[in-house]
């Protein structure tokens, strides 16, 4: 009997830890807007592979950023942010992939973007203004965004950074962030080929979806009642100490 027991928890166990980490990351995407697919990479790859993590989330991602494209200011986004998109689309795509570059583990630039975006969060720099018609500089934060993209499935720097010094209004941030979010995904998802191998119509990514959801609701439910500025200091505080485990775990 303790055997069944012992097999059937171990069977369990990856479906169990799959669920908790999406309940937690859509929980933080509801209070915050953001931030799914990098706790969730976070925490799956201290015992996934990376590119097996990044599948999962591709799911995950996309149905919870749809609400956030939805706004007034679609067309002067489109006009403002489609260099960086199209910048963002070719490095994701079409970037080497890092195992062929160099034998290093992909725990380790995981981990490093982690304990960059970490740092930066509580730091807050303030940056100067970019001006929406400087087409070059959001090409160039896309091209960087994707090749983060491609070697993590993190894409929150330069691309967060970069929406932030357009100086945008509150909910047209919003709107920006679920518009570039949902491009990155797209991109990521046909580099991992996720729409021809099946990987988005898997039952570990209708787990995790269903989590995600599921937490997603939680946090529009505690929004109100937590302070956002204490909560994303100890968001930012967990991705450098998880960061930092995936860095160890890679060395």
């Amino acid at each position: 009997m303790r055997r069944m027991q012992s097999i059937s928890f171990a069977a369990l166990a990856p479906w169990l830890g799959i669920g908790l980490v999406f309940v937690l990351a859509g929980g933080v995407k509801g209070i915050t807007g953001m931030g799914l697919p990098t706790v969730a990479m976070s925490l799956l790859g201290l015992w996934m592979a990376p590119a097996q993590a990044a599948a999962l989330l591709v799911m995950p991602s996309l149905v919870t950023n749809v609400a956030q494209c939805r706004g007034p200011a679609g067309r002067e986004l489109v006009a403002t942010l489609w260099p960086m998109w199209t910048g963002l689309v070719l490095t994701t795509v079409w970037s080497p992939d890092l195992a062929t570059l160099a034998p290093i583990d992909a725990r380790l630039p995981l981990g490093a973007i982690l304990v960059v975006y970490g740092l930066w969060g509580l730091r807050k720099p303030v940056l100067p203004r970019i001006a929406p018609g400087a087409w070059w500089i959001g090409l160039a934060a896309g091209l960087a965004t994707g090749v983060v993209t491609a070697a993590t499935a993190v894409f929150a720097l330069p691309l967060v950074p970069y929406l932030q010094a357009l100086r945008l209004d509150k909910d047209t941030m919003i709107q920006a962030l679920g518009l570039s979010f949902t491009v990155a995904t797209l991109a990521l998802a046909a580099r991992l080929q996720a729409f021809d191998g099946g990987a988005l119509w898997s039952l570990p990514s209708f787990v995790a979806l269903a989590a995600a959801s599921a937490g997603l609701a939680l946090g529009a439910a505690l929004r109100a009642r937590i302070s956002a500025a204490t909560f994303q200091r100890g968001l930012f505080l967990m991705f450098i100490v998880l960061g930092a485990a995936n860095l160890w775990r890679g060395l």
